[in-house]
């Protein structure tokens, strides 16, 4: 009986261990970002950025204080914000962006 339960109590604890691995898994219950859907790095509430993969309250709050000084002028200067690396930078990198970059006017003469 007792060696069923350690078999039991192994099997439980590897799934949780599966199932939490996956750094999609949410924290505080907050939904992940939709496919396709990117997230503004420039206008993004630190909660829309806290759904990001591997983005938690504090790196959300860290990327809202670099804009603050320096706006992002393209989704790599993420890697700038401290505790953002390349590897998670890979990561959120089909998740990101930094908005339109708006044509430059030449007026109606061409």
């Amino acid at each position: 009986m007792q060696r069923i339960s350690k078999a039991v109590a192994a099997g439980l604890l590897c799934g949780l261990m599966f199932v939490g691995s996956g750094r999609g898994a949410v924290a505080a219950g907050a939904a992940p970002v939709e496919e396709g859907h990117r997230v503004d790095l420039n206008t993004a509430s630190a909660e829309e950025l806290a759904r990001l993969p591997g983005i938690g309250p504090a790196k959300a709050q860290a990327i809202i204080e670099y804009r603050a000084q320096e706006p992002f002028g393209k989704p790599e200067d993420l890697i700038k914000v401290k505790g953002i690396g390349e590897k998670l930078y890979e990561r959120l990198r089909d998740q990101i962006t930094v908005g339109d970059q708006k044509p430059v006017s030449r007026g109606r003469g061409g």
